[in-house]
């Protein structure tokens, strides 16, 4: 089977033949940012033009200088998002290798930076319709969770507590207020009304995220981003997740117990619908472009 082509340090090459140096600060440290971007028809969703992680948490990790440029495709090797189908591309930058561990952040260091595209996953037909079950958590992840860290283990960690529990996703609490998910942003409908917490260190603004929210204003949908107390969660009635590859999902189970009817609601149904749509225009506008 032949190895997918991803971009390493300016050079496409196959995924199997990529080394990393055991110093490289991404390695041994987790030093690194990364994103995820879903792409439909070819088309990236929401990306930036320089697909760099955004300003806030970039200024908060010191970045290091730029990475190398592009040294160009080898002969007879398509480009990395050069598959059929809808892909997720993911692009990591870490800070580099120093010539010794040490915490301290080393001067002039030249980035590891890395992508490949992989086929995206979505949600099935019947987790749309049915929605899906999540669990509860006390948000114990660090103070600067709106940097795109490559040091996942707290996500990682709550992500398992769902896992053991057969759920889909871990919603966490921090201090009585939502924050977010383990690997999720949440959203919260309630009379009609729906909100999402306030975009902070406490949560991961996704791309989602930042989606659902312009699709809501223009589709009318009453919408706030504000604080939100754990007990409003828990008599929500509806909880939606979104990410690169959930999109919009409906939970209907939280700790075992029903989510409004215990079934998808209005909204999500309406939210779902403006998602969809969107993603066949930008497929259309990929097709057009070609």
């Amino acid at each position: 089977m032949t190895s997918p082509i991803a971009h390493f340090n300016g050079e496409l090459l196959p995924l199997d033949e990529i080394r990393v140096s055991p110093l490289d600060r991404g390695f041994i440290f987790g030093d690194g940012v990364y994103e995820v971007i879903p792409a439909y028809g070819g088309r990236l969703l929401r990306a930036r033009g320089d697909l760099n992680p955004p300003p806030r948490a970039m200024g908060e990790i010191r970045p290091p200088h730029p990475p190398p440029p592009h040294r160009g495709v080898p002969e007879g090797k398509p480009p990395p998002a050069h598959h059929p189908g809808n892909q997720a591309v993911y692009i990591q930058v870490t800070r580099g290798v120093p010539p010794k561990r040490d915490h301290v952040i080393p001067k002039g260091l030249s980035p590891t930076v890395f992508m490949m595209a992989t086929p995206l996953s979505t949600p099935s037909p019947e987790m749309v319709e049915k929605g899906v079950a999540c669990v509860t958590a006390k948000d114990f992840r660090w103070e600067k969770c709106h940097i795109k860290s490559t040091s996942l283990l707290g996500n990682v960690l709550a992500r398992q507590v769902s896992a053991d529990a057969g759920a889909t996703e871990t919603i966490l609490f921090r201090d009585g207020f939502l924050t977010e998910a383990a690997a999720s942003n949440v959203f919260v409908v309630k009379g009609g009304r729906v909100a999402a917490a306030p975009q902070d260190n406490h949560i991961l603004l996704g791309i989602t995220y930042e989606l659902l929210t312009e699709l809501a204003r223009e589709g009318k949908v009453d919408f706030a981003i504000r604080p939100i107390p754990e007990a409003e969660v828990r008599a929500a009635d509806e909880i939606w997740l979104s990410s690169s590859t959930k999109e919009v999902l409906a939970v209907t189970t939280l700790d075992g117990k029903p989510v409004g009817a215990g079934v998808p609601g209005p909204l999500f149904r309406r939210m779902h619908a403006l998602f969809q749509e969107y993603k066949s225009r930008l497929a259309a506008a990929a097709a057009v472009a070609d």
